[in-house]
């Protein structure tokens, strides 16, 4: 998926737009000194200081996850109101792919779902930067328009159904976990990822945590061999099979599911308690968990008893270094608004807000990509070092 934002005049703020005006320019602060204004006068909610300034146009390109991509889209939408001069094309190709193009340098920037392995980060030669820029839940999200009222999925059920050993909906495993629910005799159409993802890498992982069968027989990764079920590309393409196909099951992530206004499953989580997906019951699993020094995190099964099972944190990969100093500015001013801003827009998507103590360690370890400039999480505005 490509976006591609060009500001022509500052003044009218003439748009035209290639794809979708949702992936768009970022951090170029217009030659005009009003504070808090965006190059045509107009009030702006973001983050603008002379440390930040880009006089020429100029661009940013990443690529990666999928999971992140509408929270991103309506980032790098609003930012530009603050800095026209500057674009950013984004490409939602997966997490696999993302870390690829970032390993090879093809890229500014990429995306992940799953950090990065010590491995991965020793094939590049700049150093890593693992950033959580927002976090979320991976949902079981399924097509039956007929059954009303809440669908409850064991832990045994949901392994047992993408192991290709549930093969009906109303199967006696289903119908004692949901006793009020008239389930149809009809096939389980079971839907995965069928390009490189983080979303697949952490959800597998789940699955591995809860079943030695899963674990035994399929595994963990990015991409496995799936027992059953047909493949789709991005979070995108798993949405359109689950609103098109009656009877099918398919895991994308939360934001996705809420946008299409997709039907999500009650999961059980480690305490033995059903938990519905929602920003509230992902931010319980978040408080859970601890973040290491080094930023990175598997949650693989959570404790807490109103905790949600497949919670996530997803990260920015960017280099510790940049030859040229207006990515390096690009990049910093991105990651201020990601952290500032940017975070106001997390539940409205179906996204976890960051908690204050996680976006200061993230603007702590990004805080020198740009020397000349100081993240400021606490005022409207930034300052220089």
């Amino acid at each position: 998926m490509f976006f591609h934002l060009n500001l022509m005049n500052p003044k009218c703020l003439a748009v035209s737009i290639s794809a979708i005006a949702l992936m768009s320019g970022l951090a170029g602060c217009s030659g005009q000194n009003t504070p808090n204004n965006t190059a045509d006068g107009n009030p702006s909610n973001g983050p603008k200081s002379t440390a930040l300034a880009f006089n020429n146009r100029f661009s940013v390109t990443g690529a990666g996850a999928s999971f992140p991509n509408p929270i991103y889209q309506r980032w790098f939408q609003e930012i530009n109101k603050e800095y026209p001069n500057l674009q950013i094309n984004y490409q939602s190709v997966g997490s696999g792919s993302g870390v690829q193009q970032f390993t090879q340098g093809t890229v500014d920037f990429g995306a992940s779902d799953v950090a990065m392995t010590d491995e991965e980060i020793a094939k590049v030669d700049r150093g890593v930067l693992l950033l959580p820029m927002t976090a979320g839940s991976i949902v079981l999200a399924y097509n039956l328009p007929e059954v009303k009222g809440e669908l409850k999925l064991p832990r045994k059920v949901y392994t047992g159904i993408l192991l290709g050993k549930i093969t009906n909906w109303n199967d006696p495993a289903i119908a004692a976990a949901n006793p009020n629910l008239q389930l149809p005799d009809q096939s389980i159409a079971v839907v995965h990822r069928s390009d490189g993802s983080g979303t697949t890498g952490v959800f597998t992982k789940h699955l591995s945590a809860i079943s030695p069968e899963w674990k035994q027989k399929v595994g963990a990764g990015k991409t496995v061999s799936w027992p059953v079920g047909v493949g789709a590309k991005g979070n995108e393409g798993i949405t359109a099979q689950l609103k098109q196909k009656p009877g099918a099951i398919g895991y994308v992530e939360y934001g996705y599911a809420k946008q299409s206004n997709l039907t999500v499953a009650s999961l059980e989580n480690q305490s033995g308690n059903f938990v519905i997906p929602s920003t509230e019951s992902a931010a319980k699993t978040l408080e859970a968990v601890e973040l290491p020094k080094n930023l990175r995190s598997f949650i693989e099964d959570p404790q807490g008893n109103d905790s949600y099972p497949i919670v996530t944190y997803t990260w920015l990969l960017v280099y510790k270094s940049y030859p040229n100093a207006e990515t390096a500015k690009g990049m910093e001013a991105m990651i201020q608004y990601g952290l500032t801003y940017g975070q106001k827009y997390a539940e409205e998507l179906g996204y976890v807000p960051l908690p204050q103590n996680v976006r200061a360690r993230v603007a702590a370890a990004a805080d020198d990509i740009y020397p000349q400039h100081k993240i400021d999480l606490s005022t409207e505005t930034t300052t220089s070092k």
